[in-house]
């Protein structure tokens, strides 16, 4: 199934011949270029690992402020602020495992689309190559 036929089964067919475009794919006034959105595997293979770098961060700050407030129960016995203390700590330590999660996550989902982008400019690369007469691979 193609793509284009994937978006009309989601969405139905197009009417009056309008056609659905991103604002960012919109060209600018005096730019050149024809406005369709392009891509490339490098992009979505960056961001995976800088999701991937941001989970391993996250999670070292995270393991980082249980030690960083050990004692502080004790040293501060009886002050109003350390119950205060304790509640701020438990609410980072949740918001850290949270984005450690969601990078993790965002990792893999990064890679899947990176692999299946190549694929896809590979696939469309080879299938100009047979209209132009010329043997998958060459240039």
């Amino acid at each position: 199934m193609s793509n284009a036929q994937r978006w009309e089964e989601v969405f139905g067919p197009l009417e009056g011949g309008a056609r659905m475009t991103l604002a960012s794919t919109a060209p600018q006034p005096g730019a050149s270029g024809s406005g369709d959105l392009k891509h490339s595997g490098g992009p979505w293979t960056s961001a995976s690992g800088t999701a991937g770098e941001l989970r391993t961060s996250a999670e070292t700050s995270r393991s980082a402020l249980g030690p960083g407030h050990e004692g502080v129960v004790t040293g501060g016995a009886g002050l109003a602020a350390v119950a205060a203390l304790a509640g701020v700590c438990k609410s980072w330590e949740d918001r850290l495992t949270a984005l450690r999660d969601e990078c993790d996550s965002l990792q893999g989902a990064l890679l899947t689309v990176a692999k299946e982008m190549g694929e896809t400019d590979t696939g469309i690369k080879n299938s100009f190559a047979k209209v132009n007469g010329k043997p998958e691979g060459a240039r």
